[in-house]
């Protein structure tokens, strides 16, 4: 009689693996989508703060019976990390000051969003007419779409920046619905 192979013997084996029910079976399979960016920044954005939902909730019609009328203000927050101890400066492009410091990162925001057709210091909405969203800054002032905001100084650490979004009513006729709005920003370090 003449030997087996190793190959032929392997394959005999296998064969008789599966027989018995001990196939091989492929399961389910998946994708990992792995994004990120290699920066030159003194803080870094904490990845919460890169992508939010606001929720306003329900906005009642009562609130806003005049064009200008403001339903009540939701906070929305930047948080910074790894913020190093560093110099800093920024052009104030409203006042043409030089804002700096020797000890702390300095940070323009840029809010982008398409403006409101009646107030274009508001934020258009989609799926209702007669509101616009009134973004402020910590200390009330408007923030103007696509145009950089106050220089911020962040803390050492960790920091935490603070905006708000307001319902405002506009002249259009007001519609109930539901209503969104995309807002985009940029940060800006000099």
């Amino acid at each position: 009689m003449k030997p087996y192979s190793v190959t032929a013997l392997s394959c005999l084996l296998l064969a008789l693996y599966a027989a018995q029910g001990h196939a091989e079976t492929q399961g389910m399979s998946g994708v990992l989508d792995i994004l990120g960016s290699l920066v030159d920044t003194p803080c870094a954005l904490d990845m919460s703060s890169a992508d939010q939902a606001i929720d306003l909730g329900n906005v009642s019609r009562s609130q806003l019976l005049r064009p200008g009328d403001e339903a009540s203000p939701v906070a929305f927050q930047l948080r910074f990390i790894d913020c190093q101890r560093a110099s800093g400066s920024i052009l104030n492009e409203h006042t043409g000051n030089l804002v700096w410091s020797a000890y702390q990162p300095v940070v323009s925001v840029t809010f982008l969003a398409p403006a409101d057709e009646d107030d274009p210091r508001l934020v258009k909405v989609s799926g209702v007419s007669g509101l616009g969203l009134r973004l402020t800054d910590a200390l009330g002032r408007d923030v103007r779409l696509g145009a950089r905001g106050e220089p911020l100084f962040l803390a050492h650490g960790n920091d935490t920046l603070n905006w708000q979004v307001q319902p405002t009513r506009t002249a259009a006729a007001l519609s109930n619905g539901a209503f969104r709005a995309t807002v985009d920003f940029r940060l800006m370090y000099e």
